[in-house]
């Protein structure tokens, strides 16, 4: 029977039907594999389903000389060499599609708190200070009528449109490349130059993957070109914002606030941002459903069975080139 590592617990259905099939250990602990154990125990794996906090690179390949394929439980696969997978004919797949709703969803909610102020007031009153209503206690901005800019136009950037739309939002976007006129007109979407969104919206959601040219996409100068009343939200990659220019941001009053589900350096928050009222801060948790997770875990173990099981090209490759 052929063996697969999962490297962390997920939904029981997934792992039901990865046994169907293979012989699988499951590391069990409430935290990230630690290296060595990884290394370890990858070594006579056929398959290997793992997640953004495993570092899937040459060294790891060369200890398991069975691994056929390499599933990883998100959208982005920056935790692994593709190249070097690809070199060594070994498929890579990812999970797409599912999780835009959910953290589309995520992220509308991150603005509306950060607006409103939701997990100020709500420690505020939690902590008995509340004494009855006044006209000046925890006044927030408006989101209905004001202005969307979300960075990287893609399925979630678009399902945030949507959100938008629904409160009378002027949407505007950038992306590397613009989208059909069909997809503008759907949305009502005005593409903008990345400094004319900064310069002209009261929210701005990043959607874009981390890649070379988005590491610190938004730094100092973008910082400055924002208005002193908007907010930044970042559902995408902690590294697409440079963590130490927000704190600066915030500190000299260039935004409002901010509110983050991913951080630069994951699990580690920049300590400033902590302290900061006009933050929101959540643990990574835009695709955290129970139904959202559930078909992810599912899409990763058929993309095993596919490869393992069917000899197929799975799903959800992202080095097709390797069946050429």
């Amino acid at each position: 029977m052929k063996k697969v590592l999962v490297t962390r617990q997920l939904p029981q259905p997934a792992i039901d039907l990865l046994k169907q099939y293979f012989e699988v250990d499951l590391y069990t602990e409430n935290r990230v594999i630690p290296r060595e154990e990884l290394l370890r125990r990858v070594e006579d794996k056929d398959g290997l389903l793992c997640l953004l906090t495993d570092n899937i690179d040459a060294e790891l390949m060369d200890k398991a000389k069975n691994l056929k394929i390499v599933a990883n439980y998100a959208v982005g696969y920056n935790n692994i060499d593709v190249a070097e997978a690809t070199k060594r004919k070994i498929p890579v797949t990812n999970t797409p599609g599912v999780l835009t709703e959910t953290t589309a969803d995520l992220a509308f909610a991150l603005l509306m708190s950060v607006a409103r102020r939701i997990v100020e007031s709500d420690k505020f009153l939690r902590e008995g200070k509340f004494k009855g209503w006044a006209p000046m206690l925890f006044l927030g901005n408006d989101i209905y009528g004001k202005t969307l800019g979300i960075i990287g136009f893609g399925r979630i950037g678009q399902a945030v449109a949507k959100r938008g739309l629904g409160f009378d939002m002027k949407i505007l976007y950038y992306d590397t490349n613009r989208v059909s006129v069909e997809i503008e007109q759907k949305y009502n979407a005005t593409f903008k130059s990345l400094d004319e969104l900064l310069k002209e919206s009261d929210f701005i959601s990043i959607h874009v993957p981390l890649v070379k040219e988005t590491y610190h996409l938004i730094s100092d100068r973008e910082f400055s070109l924002m208005k002193p009343t908007a907010y930044l939200i970042n559902t995408s990659r902690g590294p697409v914002v440079d963590e130490k220019a927000l704190v600066r941001a915030l500190k000299d009053k260039k935004i409002a606030g901010a509110a983050l589900d991913v951080f630069e350096k994951e699990p580690e928050v920049e300590p400033e941002l902590i302290d900061m009222p006009n933050t929101v801060l959540v643990p990574h948790i835009g695709s955290a459903t129970i139904e959202t997770r559930t078909k992810m875990a599912l899409m990763a173990a058929e993309n095993i069975i596919a490869v393992l099981v069917h000899n197929k090209v799975p799903p959800n490759i992202v080095n097709p080139e390797i069946y050429k």
